[in-house]
């Protein structure tokens, strides 16, 4: 039993991240190589703009926002952590950073989610990939939020070892010196979490997210496109 559970664990935890990390990269190269006219957002805002202005929005924002600060979070080296604040402090601070984004990506991915199954136009002119990447980026969002009370629980009792536990793993993956033995303390509703994030760099370059590879920087803050429609009338000579 104990053998069979390292196994898996070494497995999930110490080679998957790396085979997810791979087809990421170098599937994304081969998408952009061989299949550039597929290489784009695939917007459905002309076929219907009821709620997709703020629904759009708040995902985003949320998502980039979740994104940026697991990067941080997570990649920050401990000592460099400690100098500004303590484990706890780092620990609250991420529970209400985590509420607060991951409730705007929870609004805005909703009303895009129940848009895209809903909305008879949209749901007959979304690809299977659109429909599938959009609810496992959700489940793997609502796991993420249902490890908020149990990171709750770990604060209110002292006890910051998630939050290090995760930093020290993530940081072993990176760095190259993969030590899945770090998460094994580790509630599972957390390694869950990790799993379905990991797989959503798996599914990366099959769906419509390489888009993000051609983000401009100054994406979030572009001037409005402005269109006007123009009526033209033919007269008769």
């Amino acid at each position: 039993m104990n053998e069979s559970f390292f196994s898996w664990n070494i497995l999930l935890f110490g080679v998957y991240p790396y085979v997810c990390l791979a087809v990421f990269f170098i599937g994304s190269w081969l998408r952009f190589d061989r299949e550039q006219y597929g290489w784009k957002s695939d917007s459905s805002q002309l076929l219907s703009m009821a709620g997709m202005r703020w629904a759009s929005n708040l995902f985003h924002v949320g998502v980039l926002a979740i994104f940026f600060g697991h990067l941080v979070g997570l990649l920050t080296p401990h000592s460099a952590f400690l100098m500004v604040m303590g484990d706890i402090q780092h620990q609250y601070m991420a529970i209400v950073l985590g509420a607060v984004f991951g409730a705007m990506t929870l609004i805005g991915g909703g009303i895009l989610w129940v848009r895209r199954y809903t909305n008879r136009r949209i749901s007959v002119t979304s690809r299977p990939s659109d429909k599938f990447i959009l609810s496992w980026v959700m489940a793997t969002l609502i796991i993420g939020l249902i490890t908020i009370p149990v990171s709750i629980g770990h604060a209110g009792h002292g006890d910051p070892r998630v939050v290090t536990a995760m930093a020290e793993w993530i940081q072993s993956i990176i760095y190259l010196y993969p030590n899945p033995a770090y998460l094994e303390g580790v509630d599972m509703v957390f390694k869950l979490h990790v799993f379905f994030g990991m797989t959503v760099f798996l599914f990366f370059p099959f769906t419509r997210l390489v888009h993000i590879w051609s983000a401009p920087f100054g994406y979030l803050a572009r001037a409005y496109q402005i269109v006007r429609s123009k009526k033209v009338k033919y007269q008769e000579n």
